[in-house]
Formats: C-alpha cells, sequence, structure tokens
C-alpha cells in the first residue's frame, strides 16, 4: 500500500481498488455523483461493483461514510440513496451502523410544490463492529439539573429514571449535523469551487476524527476537490484520493499541497 499512501491517483477507482491489499483501509468518506446517474464529468462508473471492491479494500472494523442524495425526476424522488444503502447491507456485507443526516444551513432556495430541501444522507457503514469511535461532545443545556421520567431500558418496558442522577455537562452529539454551504462555508479555497460538488470541510473532518486515529488511511475513491483528502493530511492521517478525471485530480492535489505549507 505504501505506494498509494498520501497519493491522488487518476485513473477509474473500480481498476485503482483492484491494486490494493484486502483488508487495507481504515475509513473512507465520499460522496458519490449521483443521479445523473452512472455519469460524472462526462465518465460513467458502476456501483456495485465499486460498492463491492470497497467492501473487500476495507479493514474488519473500518468504516465507509457515503455521502448521498436523490434526484428528482418527472415529480418523483429517485429513491436511489435507499437502493445503495440495502446493497452495500444486504449484497455486500455491510452493517448499515447509522443513517445519519447532512442539514445545510444555507441551502440554494427552489421553486417547487414541496418544502424546501436542506438535507442529505450520510449512511455510515462498518465492516463489522466499528474498531474505533471517537464521539464529538455537545454541551447539555439541562447540565446539572436532576433526570425524572421514564425510558423503554429493553424496549418494552418502562423503566423510571433514577432521580439522583444529574444530567452530564457533555454528551454525544446527535447524528443530524450542520453546516453551512457554499462560499465562505464550505471551504475558504475559493478555486475549490471549480468543482460543481463539495461538500463541507468540516463535515469530512468529523467523520475522519469520530471513525478514525491518527495513522490511518482514509480514502475517497470520487476525491473530486480533495476535501477528504485535505483534512484526512491536516489531521495526522494517511490518505488516497481517486478520480476519473485530470482536471478534478490537479485541483485536490494543489488543496493537499497548500494545506500541508
Amino acid at each position: 500500500m505504501d505506494k498509494y499512501l498520501n497519493e491522488i491517483i487518476c485513473g477509474d477507482n473500480v481498476e485503482v481498488l483492484r491494486g490494493f491489499s484486502d483488508e487495507s483501509i481504515d475509513l473512507t468518506v465520499t460522496s458519490p455523483p449521483y443521479d445523473n446517474l452512472r455519469t460524472y464529468n462526462g465518465f460513467e462508473w458502476d456501483f456495485e461493483v465499486l460498492a463491492n471492491e470497497l467492501y473487500r479494500v476495507t479493514k474488519r472494523g473500518g468504516v465507509v461514510v457515503w455521502v448521498v442524495n436523490d434526484a428528482t425526476i418527472n415529480g418523483s424522488e429517485t429513491g436511489t440513496s435507499f437502493r445503495q444503502a440495502l446493497y452495500f447491507r444486504d449484497e455486500c456485507g455491510f452493517s448499515l451502523h447509522d443513517t445519519m443526516i447532512y442539514e445545510k444551513e444555507n441551502p440554494i432556495p427552489l421553486t417547487h410544490n414541496r418544502y424546501e430541501q436542506k438535507f442529505e444522507f450520510m449512511f455510515v457503514f462498518s465492516k463489522g463492529k466499528p474498531k474505533t469511535f471517537n464521539p464529538i461532545l455537545r454541551e447539555n443545556s439541562h447540565a446539572g439539573k436532576k433526570q425524572s421520567g421514564t425510558f423503554r431500558h429493553d424496549g418494552k418496558n418502562l423503566t423510571s429514571r433514577n432521580s439522583h442522577n444529574l444530567t452530564r455537562k457533555k454528551s454525544y452529539r446527535y447524528n443530524i449535523w450542520k453546516y453551512s454551504v457554499g462560499r465562505g462555508g464550505t471551504t475558504s479555497d475559493l478555486y475549490a469551487f471549480e468543482h460543481p460538488a463539495i461538500f463541507p470541510e468540516k463535515l469530512a473532518e468529523d467523520h475522519i476524527i469520530s471513525w478514525s486515529n491518527p495513522g490511518d488511511i482514509i480514502l475517497d475513491p470520487f476525491v473530486g476537490s480533495g476535501t477528504t483528502a485535505k483534512m484526512a493530511a491536516l489531521n495526522n492521517r494517511h490518505y488516497i484520493g481517486i478520480d476519473i478525471s485530470e482536471e478534478y485530480c490537479e485541483l485536490a492535489r494543489k488543496r493537499v499541497s497548500e494545506a500541508k505549507q
């Protein structure tokens, strides 16, 4: 794997991955092109073949974060995101560890006969039980107050909370993550917007911190503008980025190189 580490590789992601050893990747954070559907800057890709390659190269206990959404065609959402999630689980062998939401604080307003769209799915797949979880914490607004009420401890019977327990100062973050998007939000690298679809740097960083440790290998098979690779490098992880577009590979290399200076 050494020859691939800390490189942005231009090529077909399936063909490149076939050169990887089994169970060699700790974490994948990616957002595939969706839903136009298997085309990307004029190129095509095969979801099912890629999904199986990702399972093969993911280490036991490793994680794949798949950020995806659906197009609306002829008045109906395609549902591609759900079909992909079920394929990862039912056909590849991944566990669907968590279905998370990426909420856009300032989405582009659209004109249509439904409520404004402001989220994407972040499916978290694991190969067995995740070997790493470094939870991001949130401040509790009721810290120090006594807990009361009941909850279903075993899924069936109501259990009283211990009224002597106090709410902790911090708890695990919820699984809906909000980020500002667009210029000034997604990234300060303005030239990165030469790529048409960038996810926020903080989104990539939060997943990298959550599901990996320093020195781990982070993959993005649709590296695009290089967000995952950049944030992996800044957080002392190894990165491997793959993209079939030489234009995007050069963009990603520039961002990572500048980030490491």
